[in-house]
């Protein structure tokens, strides 16, 4: 290989190596919001992470019509969501279609839910129990059965006239239509679901 050729051939993988790390950079940056934060994860790692996090958890925001995943305080992904047909407020009685606010948690993941997949949120929780008392809406043995449940993180009385069954499941999110519940498109729920645990803690905000 003579002198010129030898040059070429420098040059060329010289070339190469500089379009291989400007394209590392490149992607390093669209990754990145201008604070340096990262951004959202790629839906699609959700299932390819094991094992889950003990630090997943969830907020929803019933204004925006949002659920966000959180590891720690880094969020993962953000869904759209449905509520209740009667959204606005927080739930006080049965029936009322209102979605509850507060702090909960995944006290079952149901598997054959009537709307694909389902996480059971432990409504009431102790301050839905206390307004309860106070409103003469449920019994000091109910109050005592709801407060037991509540600290052993296992699933309270269902069937007070403070009303039950709030679930995060499927069924779409196109509109309003639930009786309270948090309803997701389907595959969101799937991959919500998967990477679930009973006891994650949720908070539903107004």
């Amino acid at each position: 290989m003579n002198g010129k050729m030898k040059t070429a051939w420098w040059s060329g993988w010289a070339a190469v190596l500089t379009i291989f790390f400007v394209s590392m950079l490149m992607a390093q940056l669209r990754n990145s919001t201008p604070d340096g934060q990262r951004r959202e994860e790629p839906a699609s790692k959700l299932s390819q992470a094991q094992p889950v996090s003990d630090r997943l958890h969830i907020v929803i925001k019933k204004g925006a019509r949002t659920l966000e995943l959180f590891d720690g305080t880094r969020l993962v992904h953000t869904y759209k969501t449905a509520l209740g047909f009667a959204p606005a407020g927080d739930k006080e009685i049965e029936g009322d279609g209102k979605t509850p606010e507060g702090e909960f948690y995944v006290f079952v993941k149901n598997p054959q839910s009537k709307f694909y997949l389902s996480l059971g949120l432990s409504y009431p929780n102790a301050e839905d129990a206390k307004r309860g008392l106070a409103d003469k809406l449920i019994s000091r043995s109910q109050y005592d059965q709801i407060i037991k449940a509540i600290r052993k993180k296992q699933i309270p009385p269902q069937n007070t006239k403070l009303g039950g069954d709030i679930y995060i499941h499927g069924g779409g999110s196109g509109q309003d239509w639930t009786w309270g519940c948090i309803a997701l498109e389907n595959p969101d729920i799937k991959e919500l679901f998967d990477a679930a645990a009973v006891g994650m803690s949720v908070s539903i905000l107004p």
